[in-house]
Parts: C-alpha cells; sequence; structure tokens
C-alpha cells in the first residue's frame, strides 16, 4: 500500500511538473512596440486563467516577417498560434500547415456575434476557416489641414487630378511633399489602389485567368504613381519606406498626405492634435469611383501543434469581445464582433471617415486575390523590387505591369486548373 501511494504522489507530482512547463509559442509577425505590449497584457489574462502555461510571444519585424517565418517553418521551429496575414492564409493553408478552426466554431459561444465578414474571409480557402480575423484594415486618406492652408489648397482632394494638384502645391513650400509614398515593404496596396481607379475597375482577372495588370487603365495607374514620385511630390527616399516611415513624415509635417488604414491613427493620435489633421474617402478616378483596399489579419493555429486545445483558448481570450475590441482599439482594425459598434471608442470623430468611405457607393473596397498561393511572394518579394525599379526609372511603367501580368496570370491559370 505504501509503495501504491508513494507512486500514485510520484506520478501526481509529475503531472504538475508537466503541466508548469506547458510552454505556447505564438508569433506575432505585424509588429509595433505598442501592438506587442497589447499582446502581452492579452496573454497575461490568459495565463492567469490557465495556470502553469506559459506563452513565448516571438516578434518578428514586419518588413522581414514573410522571410523569417519561412526560415523558422523550415527549419522545424513551428509554433502553436501565429499572426495570419491574409496574404499568407493560402500559401499556409494550402500546403497543409493550418489546423482548421471549424471544430472550435462550431462551439465557440461567440461564433454567432461574429461579423459575417469575418466569417467569410477567414474561410477565404476551401470555405474552412483556417484563421479567425482579428480586424479589418480599410484605406483612407489622411491629410495634414495645416499644410493644405499654408500651400493655398481650400479643401481636400476628391479626385485623382485634385490629389496631383494639391500634392504639386504643398511640395513648392520648402522641405515639404504632397505624399507619403510607401516605396518599401506593404507598399502594394498603394499601387493596387490607383491602378484600379484609373482605370475604372478592380477586377484583377478575365474570365481566361490572364490579369487585367497591364490594360490599358491599370498602367494609367502605374504611370500615375511613378509620376507623382519622379515629379518630386513625395520624398525622395520615400522609394525605400515601410509603414513606420510614412505615418512618421506624415506627423512629422513632411508629407500633406498619407493613404492608410485605422491602425496609422495610433501613433497619429499620439502626436498631432485633432483638429490639425483630416481624413477622407481616397481620392476618385476619371469613372467617379475609388477603388480602397480592405485588408485582415487574424490568428491561425498551426498543425503542428502538440496543444491544439490549449492553442484554441488562447486564440479565444485573443478572439473574444473583451481581447479582440482591447487589442483592436490599440492596434487600430475595425473589429469583428458586432457588439462594438456599440462601444463609444467608434463612435468618436476619427472613425468617421472610415465609416462614411464605406457608406460611399463610389467607394468599392477591394479584396486583393489572396486566395492565390503564389500572392505572398507576389506581394513582398517581386512587388517591392519591381517597383521600386519603376520609380527609379530602371523600368518603365509598361515593363512592370507586363512583369505583374505574367506572374498573376500564371497562378491564376494554376488555380482555376485545380478548381
Amino acid at each position: 500500500m505504501k509503495r501504491l501511494l508513494t507512486a500514485a504522489l510520484f506520478a501526481a507530482m509529475m503531472s504538475g511538473t508537466a503541466l508548469a512547463d506547458t510552454t505556447l509559442k505564438l508569433v506575432e509577425v505585424i509588429t509595433s512596440p505598442e501592438r506587442t505590449e497589447t499582446l502581452k497584457s492579452i496573454v497575461g489574462k490568459f495565463e492567469a486563467e490557465n495556470p502553469g502555461t506559459k506563452v513565448e510571444i516571438i516578434s518578428l519585424p514586419w518588413g522581414e516577417a514573410f522571410q523569417k517565418f519561412a526560415t523558422m517553418v523550415s527549419a522545424g521551429e513551428i509554433p502553436d498560434v501565429m499572426e495570419m496575414p491574409d496574404t499568407w492564409l493560402s500559401l499556409y493553408a494550402n500546403n497543409g500547415m493550418l489546423e482548421s478552426l471549424e471544430p472550435y466554431l462550431s462551439k465557440w459561444e461567440h461564433t454567432s456575434g461574429l461579423t459575417a465578414r469575418a466569417l467569410e474571409l477567414g474561410r477565404d480557402v476551401n470555405d474552412t476557416a483556417y484563421m479567425l480575423p482579428y480586424g479589418f484594415y480599410l484605406r483612407a486618406m489622411f491629410y495634414n489641414k495645416k499644410l493644405l492652408e499654408e500651400a493655398g489648397v481650400s479643401e481636400p482632394p476628391k479626385t485623382m487630378d485634385e490629389f496631383a494638384e494639391a500634392a504639386k502645391k504643398v511640395s513648392a513650400l520648402p522641405g515639404k511633399s504632397g505624399y507619403c509614398l510607401r516605396g518599401g515593404p506593404g507598399g502594394l496596396n498603394g499601387w493596387m489602389m490607383f491602378g484600379a481607379t484609373m482605370a475604372g475597375d478592380n477586377k484583377f482577372f478575365n474570365e481566361d485567368g490572364t490579369s487585367t495588370m497591364n490594360s490599358e487603365g491599370w498602367v494609367k495607374g502605374l504611370t500615375w504613381l511613378i509620376d507623382l514620385y519622379k515629379n518630386g511630390y513625395a520624398p525622395k527616399d520615400s522609394v525605400n519606406w515601410g509603414f513606420n516611415e510614412i505615418v512618421a513624415g506624415f506627423y512629422s509635417g513632411t508629407c500633406a498626405f498619407l493613404d492608410q488604414d485605422p491602425d496609422a491613427l495610433i501613433a497619429i493620435a499620439e502626436r498631432m492634435k485633432a483638429e490639425d489633421y483630416g481624413i477622407i474617402t481616397m481620392p476618385k478616378g476619371p469613372s467617379g469611383k475609388t477603388f480602397p483596399t480592405i485588408g485582415y489579419a487574424g490568428w491561425s493555429m498551426m498543425a503542428a501543434s502538440e496543444n491544439k486545445d490549449l492553442s484554441w483558448k488562447l486564440i479565444e481570450t485573443l478572439e473574444g469581445p473583451q481581447g479582440n475590441i482591447e487589442w483592436n482599439k490599440r492596434t487600430g482594425a475595425l473589429p469583428v464582433h458586432t457588439s462594438a459598434e456599440k462601444d463609444p471608442f467608434y463612435a468618436s470623430e476619427q472613425f468617421k471617415g472610415w465609416f462614411a468611405e464605406l457608406e460611399d457607393k463610389d467607394a468599392v473596397p477591394t479584396v486583393m486575390p489572396t486566395y492565390l498561393e503564389e500572392f505572398a511572394f507576389f506581394k513582398d518579394s517581386l512587388v517591392i523590387q519591381t517597383s521600386q525599379k519603376a520609380l527609379l526609372g530602371e523600368i518603365t511603367p509598361q515593363e512592370l505591369a507586363d512583369q505583374w501580368a505574367e506572374y498573376l496570370t500564371k497562378a491564376q491559370q494554376k488555380y482555376l486548373a485545380k478548381k
């Protein structure tokens, strides 16, 4: 009997030790100091509710995240939970690396409170929830009221022509530029928006799978943005700018215009007075329409995780109404829970620009073709290299468009062949 009791006690102790040693790995890829601190706060609540479980947060700098995460995966360093950008979802889901969240969502008490768009986009690959979006990123135009006034621009631009003219006038001011161009990492959105707006259509492919990128309208849009830079209406070094640089360029008063998602509000609101800047619908093209991109990111569970139920509990904490709203207030995305509409934070003046854009029938939200397995490389590698060459005059706008069209056509036709 004594031996049995000793064995039972030893087993209980070992069980407790194993529990205490449970560590989940969480990778954050859209990283900033503010986001990481908020993530730590929410994760801390999860750890408090699950004694003996620790979460190791691995924060990758966004400009290098695609390559760094791919290197981690190839080395077998696979986390349990990861922050999943929309542009990576197809790549990792189609390669069998993500766990379906459908069994968990079917039992989760908050699934019915998610917006229809959140579930739709989370199921972008094979109608299966391989990620649960935490928020939406819709582009709108920030403008510096003081700089426009100083440049003699009476009101913010409503059209592409007015935008170019306003940028020209601001750029005539000593040390100032019109537009905070994102020529480096994450710059694809601007190219897509201005290309579609000049084309009057946000259709990326013809029925046979050929890309529209090198059609006349799209080439006009790419040329328009390249000319904006070549004419000196954007800072010279903006050819290399990423998110942090364009946001700093705006709040420092270096440039008057910035197209960005609500997440840019975090840094801008801390450094500028509310009355000194405004947010408006993206400028419209010859068709009278504009095509702001709408993106999203969320949380995914890796199929290789050895702690799937615990990983889901972590996602539950991050994605539940309390965690989701806390996260989005600090990251600037629009939340995925319908209950967020009642939160006073989202009824504030700063969000009116985005809600006005959403209500404008001539502002058509554009979802990029993230379902393509090849899209992640296109966005985070090919586009950066080729667009910088075009901005610097090393290739023509037509050559830029042809390279993109060739790549996307192959990807789309491969996708169609599998259907």
